[in-house]
Formats: C-alpha cells, sequence, structure tokens
C-alpha cells in the first residue's frame, strides 16, 4: 500500500526477509516505536508459517509513564544505584516480594509493580532517586534526566512515575539457524523470528544477536546459493481486486479498536495471567477480528486497517500461545499454574497443519 498515492502495488522476488521488529503496540503501555505492530508475525501466518513461544513477552519493569504520548525506558541502573521503588503514598514495596528488593531480576519486579497497580488502583509508581544528589544524577543518567525534564520531572528532586511496558518478544516465526522458514526463499530475522536464542526469557544483548547474525547468515546463504530462482509471477491478490479507492472507513472507528485491544492486552493477557482473563481475550479479539474483516472484505482497505489486523492477528497468536502453556515459565506466569513444570518444558507451537482447512 503506497500510502501517499493511495495505490496498491505489487512486488516479486526470489528471496524475502521479513525484518518487522516486535509486537510492543498490541500493549498499553509499550517501550517500543510506533511500527512495531506485529506486522511480520501476521503476514507469515496467514502464509501457513508456524509460531513459536508468543507467550513470552518480556516487560520491563521502570518505563516513564506517560497518559499521553511515548514512554521511554528508565534505566535499571538507576535502582542499581540506590533508587527505591514506591507507591503513590509513599511507601516502598519491594522488600515484600524479594529479599533482594529493588535489584531483584526485572521478571519479578515487574511482576510486583503489577501486583501493586492491580491490589490498589493505581496507574502508575513511584521510582525515588532522592539518595543521589543532582550533580551525581546528572552525570550518570543524562539522557533519561533530560527527557524527564522535558516532560515536567526533575529527578532526583522528583520521584519518577514509572509503569511496567511490554518491551521485547521472545517468540516469533519458525526458523532455521540462517534465519530461514520452511517456505523457499522467505527468511525472518529479528524480533519477529522465533530462532531460539531466548529461551523463556531473554538476556539484554541477545537480541543484538538476533538481529545481526541470523540476518547476516540469511544473507550468506542467499549470496552463496547458485541456483536462485527468477521471481515467481502472481496474480493480484483478491483484496487488492476488491479494494475500493475512495471508500474509507471513519477514523473514530479504527482507534476505537485499536484503544480497545490495547487495553485489553494490558489488562487480560500482561505481566501476571490467568486462563479466565485469557479466554475472555480470546472471545473479545474474536469480536474485533470480525468487525475489522468486514471493514476488509468491503474494501476499505488503508494503512491503519491494514496495521490493526495485523495487530489482532498478532494478539489472538499471543493468546493462544499462552493457553496452550499450563505453567509458569520466565516470562510467562499465570496464577492457575504458578510453578514450573518440567514436563511442560518444550515450545508451544501453532501450525496451520493443526488448522482446519
Amino acid at each position: 500500500m503506497n500510502s501517499e498515492k493511495r495505490e496498491i502495488a505489487a512486488f516479486t522476488a526470489p528471496v524475502v526477509l521479513l525484518a518487522t521488529g516486535g509486537i510492543g503496540r498490541i500493549y498499553l503501555h509499550t517501550t517500543n516505536p510506533d511500527i512495531a505492530t506485529g506486522d511480520g508475525i501476521a503476514i507469515a501466518w496467514r502464509q501457513g508459517l508456524p509460531v513459536v513461544n508468543l507467550e513470552f513477552v518480556q516487560f520491563h519493569p521502570t518505563a516513564y509513564y506517560a497518559e499521553v504520548g511515548n514512554s521511554f525506558l528508565i534505566s535499571e541502573a538507576v535502582r542499581g544505584e540506590g533508587a527505591v521503588l514506591k507507591r503513590l503514598n509513599g511507601q516502598a514495596f519491594m522488600n515484600q516480594y524479594d529479599e533482594r528488593a529493588d535489584l531483584a531480576p526485572r521478571d519479578i519486579v515487574a511482576r510486583a509493580i503489577d501486583t501493586e497497580l492491580k491490589t490498589h488502583g493505581e496507574p502508575h509508581v513511584l521510582l525515588d532517586c532522592s539518595n543521589m544528589s543532582e550533580e551525581f544524577f546528572a552525570d550518570r543518567f543524562p539522557a533519561i534526566r533530560d527527557l524527564c525534564n522535558a516532560r515536567g520531572t526533575y529527578p532526583p528532586r522528583d520521584p519518577i512515575p514509572v509503569v511496567p511496558s511490554a518491551h521485547y518478544s521472545c517468540g516469533g516465526v519458525a526458523t532455521d539457524r540462517n534465519g530461514q522458514t520452511r517456505m523457499e526463499g522467505l527468511f525472518v530475522t529479528g524480533e519477529c523470528a522465533f530462532t531460539g536464542t531466548h529461551g523463556a526469557n531473554r538476556l539484554a544483548s541477545n537480541s543484538l544477536l538476533e538481529a545481526l547474525v541470523f540476518s547476516h547468515r540469511a544473507a550468506q546463504l542467499v549470496l552463496s546459493n547458485s541456483k536462485r530462482k527468477s521471481a515467481p509471477q502472481i496474480e493480484p491478490p483478491e483484496y487488492a481486486r476488491n479494494w475500493k479507492r475512495d471508500y474509507t472507513i471513519e477514523g473514530v472507528r479504527i482507534e476505537h479498536c485499536r484503544a480497545e485491544l490495547r487495553s485489553l492486552m494490558w489488562d487480560y493477557v500482561g505481566i501476571v495471567r490467568r486462563t479466565d482473563r485469557l479466554e475472555l481475550a480470546q472471545d473479545r479479539l474474536s469480536v474485533l477480528s470480525k468487525e475489522i474483516e468486514g471493514y476488509w472484505n468491503e474494501g476499505a482497505i488503508d494503512p491503519d486497517l491494514i496495521e490493526l489486523r495485523n495487530m489482532i492477528q498478532t494478539a489472538d497468536l499471543i493468546v493462544r500461545c499462552a493457553l496452550l502453556r499450563k505453567e509458569s515459565r520466565g516470562l510467562h506466569y499465570t496464577l492457575d499454574f504458578p510453578n514450573a513444570d518440567e514436563s511442560a518444558a518444550v515450545d508451544t507451537c501453532l501450525s496451520w497443519d493443526a488448522q482446519e482447512g
């Protein structure tokens, strides 16, 4: 879709690589850029490719809480320098959850904050940096200081409002060690791929490994293949033939669906999960999907609708993977199965082999 010319163009190639990034924008709070809407995962799934371990979504425990506009990361190094998480009434709480208190691993800290927010009905917690001098904070965290100041918060004098935010997806489209899918000529790398690099939790530097190493391997494989085929010839897809150039859906409908989706995923498929909430999310997503597919089939195709359709599809796949895992492991924590089950320590895989039709 050429959004400037309002044209749908078809491109064919013997090799295609999907590197569309993460899924964070399907959640209400995220550190991800606006484009992280799960497009690559949804595209690959609709082409019949399996997806793996999408239930493992990493939530960074401390992102700046913004009622409007984009958020940004408050580095865990701030807590490493002695900052303390507190409720809005000034009460510290991390020592109630882990003996390491504010220095506990990020998944434990994120779950603790989520519990506090749900228990007390508060929109965010506070990161108290008052143990540091203004000179030290400015020297150690200049970017965080500047970003906070631009939003009217002046640490270390002011506590920083923070909330956990969707940060990184450990699952994705199944690939081999060269980034190749089981569809000939289709490669997937970066955050939208499942390479097996992360397991049930993610170490920070592994994202660089996943993006660079697997993309490099994919490029090497393609360039070394002397038997590369020419681009296939295809007919325009049905949606392009049905597209009504002058027919658009009211923007308020798209934005309402997008807002509902992001709140739904945050409340029911977030840091701490329960089977009944996941099933409720699945039902609501089905309703949203029917509405959006209706617009799609009517020919009201535009970039916002395309993106929202991908968001809903990816959200549904995350819920389905979460329902398959009957244990708590790594980034997937469910109150119905709070312990790890070694007999369940396998990848969750959704495949079209098991789909009707």
